[in-house]
């Protein structure tokens, strides 16, 4: 399913300030806060999606990508992998935006919110050859991670009453002072655990074997970090899952040499394959080509195939394939052989000449080859 244009998401056009923006991004978040749609999943998933929407186009750079690639240009460039923002994103990173909208805070609606647990990240390396970087791959890989036990269940604090905090009143000289600080029961969270099953730990979870699907996109770096929002160990009292956070590590290709998206092989030719030419097989990620040299190809000479590289993870395009022309100097010749060559080392149809090519020079090798 195509993903909605991030300026009709604000309703904006695609010349509008930053200013317009900003503002925007304030209608349409107040409109979809949680605080104001409970437990409306359509209103937060509008919520989400303002906030990305807005991440990008109040960010000069990504905007002029986005403008140029579309949502493609967004992947491993600073996008959300995928994932979208999650509510511990937005809160975080949007705050200010909302100044007294909602009591002084953005997670207020005139009311305190109560702390959140979040799961902690997991990170797991896949390693990935050159022909799966090529042309993306879906790998299943094996992780554990914390679930909670079925079964468990909750309570109101009594501490705090469920508030998540204790608020005390204390006699001043300027008169009474009220003071509010964490429940150090429930530590903010305004219910305990009230029963537990077998084998569960003190906050609920057990440690699970899970089975999980990654799909790696064309075009991936040594060293990129990709996310999957909610893949890491679940949160205690329905709080916010961590992410699975995959590192990309690249395995190096016996016979190609990879350079950002351009791709270089050395291909070794004989001094009869230089000076006649002719067809050869060169390797690739997608199998073996069949390329044709020149007669009388230099030794030093790169050969140019367009887009026959690897594909650019932003969608820019396809890189090239190098290929670097060495020729092959024999260390040792037979007798008969090197009578030949001394025959015409001297020839001046053999000596360089740069500014103007002999032709019966080539015919002469041919028939000492032939």
């Amino acid at each position: 399913m195509a993903k909605q244009d991030f300026y009709d998401v604000l309703g904006i056009s695609k010349n509008a300030s930053a200013e317009e923006i900003k503002k925007a991004y304030r209608k349409m978040a107040v409109k979809y806060h949680p605080d104001k749609n409970p437990d409306d999943k359509e209103a937060e998933e509008k919520f989400k999606l303002a906030a990305e929407a807005y991440e990008v186009l109040s960010n000069p750079e990504k905007r002029q990508r986005y403008d140029q690639f579309g949502h493609d240009g967004m992947r491993g460039n600073g996008g959300f992998g995928g994932g979208g923002m999650n509510m511990d994103d937005i809160f975080s990173q949007f705050g200010d935006i909302f100044g007294g909208a909602f009591g002084g805070g953005f997670g207020g609606g005139g009311r305190r919110r109560q702390a959140t647990y979040r799961g902690s990240n997991l990170r797991v390396k896949v390693k990935l050859t050159l022909e799966e970087i090529a042309g993306g791959v879906e790998k299943k890989i094996k992780i554990k991670r914390s679930k909670m036990a079925p079964g468990v269940t909750y309570k109101t604090c009594t501490t705090c009453n469920g508030s998540g905090q204790i608020t005390r009143v204390a006699n001043t000289i300027l008169g009474q002072m009220q003071t509010a600080s964490t429940c150090h029961t429930c530590n903010g969270m305004g219910k305990t655990i009230d029963k537990l099953p077998d084998g569960a730990g003190p906050d609920g979870t057990i440690r699970t074997e899970e089975t999980v699907t990654i799909q790696i996109p064309p075009g991936a770096v040594d060293g990129m970090q990709l996310k999957m929002s909610g893949k890491g160990n679940e949160a205690p009292m329905n709080g916010i899952n961590g992410d699975l956070i995959i590192l990309i590590e690249e395995i190096e290709h016996e016979l190609l040499k990879r350079e950002g998206n351009n791709i270089h092989y050395d291909l070794r030719i004989s001094f009869p394959q230089a000076v006649l030419g002719g067809p050869v097989e060169v390797p690739h990620f997608n199998g073996k080509m069949r390329i044709k040299l020149d007669p009388g190809v230099q030794s030093g000479r790169i050969l140019r195939l367009r887009n026959k590289g690897i594909k650019s993870i932003e969608g820019f395009g396809t890189g090239d394939m190098l290929i670097h022309v060495n020729v092959w100097t024999p260390k040792s010749v037979s007798s008969e052989q090197k009578k030949m060559l001394e025959k015409w080392k001297d020839d001046p149809s053999f000596q360089p000449n740069p500014e103007k090519e002999d032709k019966s020079f080539f015919e002469k090798v041919k028939e000492m080859f032939s």
